[in-house]
């Protein structure tokens, strides 16, 4: 199987920066080429800073694949799955290049993502760099572990990766960025929280079937497929914030992209009753972009099948 890029399934770090780019026009054969330096400094940076556990991974977005690597497409790669329902709104953003950077030291990511700038130079645009740490063990500032149900071991490349075909090792990644509203949050008592959530905040407990409310997160975040297996996502989420704004940068890898569609829609329109997620009454997405995270192998072959 094709080597995949590392930090799609790696374990979690203590800090993220996560660039998104758009492309100049009339540079795709220089970007192709730039592309496939990227895991070898990757590779340098983590050999360099083996202690922070430094990994990259670079994802090209669904608009811009076909002008980059016009002579194969990753079978369901496509924009965004906009979505707008009453009040909730799911909207996409244009991005061409998307860049994770974690490790456990602020300065690697630092360094990695100068790196990458001056290797691409005038030939991309930088529209938006999140910065992200990890909090407490582990929580999103709701104050909820956050991922609970990402898949332990060896399933995190099962679910994640693409395992035959010309997109080995591959996977489909979506991004978007949540702005919560934690002061709004913050006036709801810890058992309403629960109940929204579908888990004991503390100790992280899912609650049973029959005490969880059909608005809950859980609810509408598992889902089962026709088959009646679950639909997983590799979820690499990780909380932003300052003093001003605060959210969570929702980052979801999978070998299925429709994975994440379906689950996307079940949280914004909800059940045939209509009970959405009500999670949402206190976060609001303000990004959303769909890419395609290819193997080492194709990035450092320039996207030439052999």
């Amino acid at each position: 199987m094709a080597k995949e890029q590392w930090g799609i399934c790696a374990e979690a770090n203590l800090h993220g920066l996560h660039l998104f780019f758009n492309a100049h026009d009339g540079y795709e054969p220089v970007i192709r080429e730039a592309l496939s330096q990227l895991p070898s400094i990757f590779n340098e940076l983590n050999e360099q800073f083996s202690e922070a556990m430094f990994s990259g991974v670079v994802a090209i977005g669904a608009s811009f694949w076909d002008e980059l690597y016009p002579d194969h497409k990753p079978e369901g790669l496509k924009s965004f799955p906009a979505m707008n329902h009453e009040e909730r709104y799911m909207p996409a953003v244009p991005v061409d290049l998307y860049v994770q950077l974690r490790s456990d030291r602020q300065d690697v990511n630092y360094i990695a993502s100068r790196r990458i700038t001056a290797l691409f130079g005038e030939m991309i645009e930088l529209i938006e760099q999140v910065p992200c740490f990890r909090y407490l063990d582990g929580r999103d500032l709701t104050g909820f572990v956050d991922g609970t149900e990402n898949p332990k071991g060896r399933k995190r490349r099962e679910v994640a990766l693409i395992q035959d075909g010309v997109f080995a090792g591959g996977s489909f990644l979506h991004v978007q960025r949540y702005r919560h509203h934690l002061a709004r949050w913050e006036r709801v008592p810890t058992e309403e929280q629960e109940l929204i959530i579908g888990r004991t905040k503390i100790d992280d407990i899912e609650m049973s079937k029959d005490d969880m409310p059909e608005f809950s997160h859980v609810k509408h975040a598992s889902m089962k497929d026709d088959e009646g297996q679950s639909m997983e996502l590799m979820r690499q989420s990780m909380p932003y914030g300052n003093l001003n704004e605060q959210g969570l940068l929702f980052v979801a890898y999978c070998a299925n992209p429709n994975n994440f569609e379906r689950i996307l829609y079940n949280m914004v329109y909800g059940s045939d009753e209509g009970t959405y997620d009500h999670l949402l009454n206190y976060t609001t997405a303000e990004t959303g972009a769909a890419f395609f995270a290819p193997s080492v192998d194709f990035l450092v072959n320039q996207g030439v099948v052999h």
